[in-house]
């Protein structure tokens, strides 16, 4: 299961997106928070994949929440969800830490392609926004550099290396299975392989370093 945490003080439109995204795909599982202070407690407890992050919260900006969430938990990228949609406001978030943006007025549709495009390492923006390596996440090293991997797949490959089942892997990580698996799929496309021994013979040959 894919756990997200929807991020928003509104319980109408924070329960509105749980249950949309839970309608629309069987594998993700949605937590809450009304504020920064509770999301930030429920991350404390880890296994988080994805968080939803409404700009307008009571009891700090999500601009400032996002800095927060890029310095404390660098692994769980985050999606702004807002009615403040303006290309000023994207830029900003983009900018601040955050690997997608849905408008408000979107559909859950739109809500779930973002989340599987940032899952996969992307970056989503509204207007037919690409999924195209977030460029505000760290490089992880050489192998990272030369396949184009994010900073978390990097990590997920370095594991794969050493022989680790995607079991091994999430526990390692912090992550649930799922995301593993995502991210697995998205080292294989990059690498142009179809298994994981496929993928160690090209990472050897490659002549990178872990």
């Amino acid at each position: 299961m894919l756990k997200i945490l929807v991020v928003e003080d509104h319980a109408l439109v924070r329960e509105a997106m749980a249950q949309t995204l839970a309608r629309l795909d069987a594998a993700i599982d949605c937590i809450e928070a009304s504020n920064a202070e509770a999301a930030l407690q429920k991350l404390e407890g880890g296994g988080v994949d994805l968080a939803i992050v409404d700009l307008m919260l009571p009891d700090m900006n999500g601009f400032a929440l996002l800095g927060v969430l890029a310095k404390r938990f660098p692994d769980v990228p985050a999606i702004v969800v807002s009615a403040m949609d303006d290309e000023a406001s994207v830029k900003r978030a983009i900018k601040g830490g955050a690997s997608g943006f849905v408008s408000k007025a979107s559909s859950g549709e739109e809500m779930l392609r973002a989340v599987r495009i940032v899952l996969d390492g992307g970056v989503h923006v509204p207007d037919g926004g690409s999924a195209t390596p977030a460029a505000g996440r760290r490089a992880a090293g050489p192998v990272s550099d030369r396949f184009g991997l994010t900073a978390a797949q990097g990590r997920v490959t370095e594991l794969l290396a050493l022989g680790k089942s995607n079991r091994e892997i999430a526990d390692a990580l912090g992550l649930s299975e799922g995301t593993v698996k995502v991210h697995m799929s998205a080292i294989f496309r990059a690498l142009g392989v179809s298994s994981r021994a496929q993928a160690l013979i090209v990472i050897a040959r490659s002549g990178t370093r872990l």
